[in-house]
């Protein structure tokens, strides 16, 4: 009776191998929906790109969902509650792994309810400081805060967004006093900073190579493992001395964590080979962006690293969003 029970069980694992094997070759066969929290920037950018490539490797229309707001967490949100069934795609962005301990009433968990697909592009920040002030590198930066605290003046794009992080990340590792001064966005950080309203701010590179040319903002390092071309005499943050300032605005894409591993691979599999494609590369290296991807373990290791290591910042800076 047990070697019938066995024998009934064996046959029943591979029926169900069988049965996924076909559901995984019949994928997809209706449009998918690619959700993007974010209406501009390299998010709407990528979502644009990825949604034609896609589109021509599977067969299948897929339209982009633009569901902005909550910075990424209404997207985020919509996505990780539709069915798991590998036709709700999102695209998400560095402020995923800053949520979680920055919003209390978040109705998702940004690791446990999402499967990760690759990482898909990435762009170096760096801190730039207005040319008034005597700094040259981090180092004069930081001795210049610890002999005046409460002095130096920083500009961010929000509360919690990302170059507040870094800006807090700095003044942490360095044992710097800093005022906060928060705008609507980075791009109007970054023209008061131009005005001498602030001393420093972290942006994105694209947004300061032609206004570090032109004299009008300095440059003090690039918050990466590597220099920009662009800007070559630009240190990373390590050579700087300060390797744990790092921050990449990295975006990538994920589905819901139940959708079956064969159909994971398989977008994992078309989203590599569309982002190193040379058309998509150069599209995105012309505004400022690398295409970048990964295995869908590595981008979830990365999530879960990004999550633990901001949340320690966001925790000793006592940041928190409503």
């Amino acid at each position: 009776m047990k070697n019938k029970r066995a024998a009934n069980l064996f046959l029943f694992l591979i029926l169900l191998s069988v049965m996924a094997g076909v559901s995984a070759q019949g994928y997809p066969n209706k449009p998918i929906r690619l959700i993007a929290p974010f209406p501009t920037g390299a998010s709407q950018i990528l979502a644009h790109m990825l949604s034609e490539k896609l589109t021509e490797a599977l067969g299948q229309p897929v339209v982009v969902d633009y569901r902005s707001g909550g910075g990424g967490n209404i997207g985020a949100e919509i996505a990780a509650h539709l069915p798991p069934d590998g036709y709700s795609l999102v695209i998400l962005s560095a402020s995923h792994a800053t949520s979680p301990s920055m919003y209390k009433k978040l109705r998702y968990d940004p690791v446990r309810d999402f499967a990760a697909i690759s990482l898909a592009a990435a762009v170096p920040n760096l801190i730039v400081v207005h040319p008034s002030l005597p700094v040259k590198t981090l180092k004069d930066l930081a001795d210049v805060g610890r002999k005046n605290p409460g002095k130096l003046t920083f500009g961010s794009g929000g509360v919690g967004s990302s170059n507040h992080l870094a800006s807090e990340l700095f003044a942490s590792l360095n044992h710097v006093k800093m005022v906060h001064v928060p705008y609507k966005g980075a791009s109007i950080a970054l023209t008061n900073i131009l005005s001498g309203e602030s001393d420093m701010v972290v942006v994105t590179v694209p947004a300061t190579i032609p206004l570090i040319h032109a004299g009008r903002l300095r440059g003090l390092a690039v918050l990466d493992d590597k220099r920009v071309v662009q800007l070559p005499q630009l240190p990373t943050s390590a050579e700087a001395g300060m390797p744990e300032l790092l921050l990449t605005t990295w975006y990538g894409v994920a589905t819901q964590a139940a959708v079956k591993a064969d159909i994971v691979a398989r977008l994992n599999k078309e989203i590599v080979i569309a982002v190193q494609t040379n058309e998509i590369k150069q599209r995105l290296s012309g505004v400022g962006i690398d295409a970048v991807h990964s295995t869908p373990i590595e981008f979830g290791d990365f999530i879960r690293a990004e999550v633990l290591r901001w949340s320690k910042v966001i925790r000793e800076a006592k940041i928190e969003v409503e």
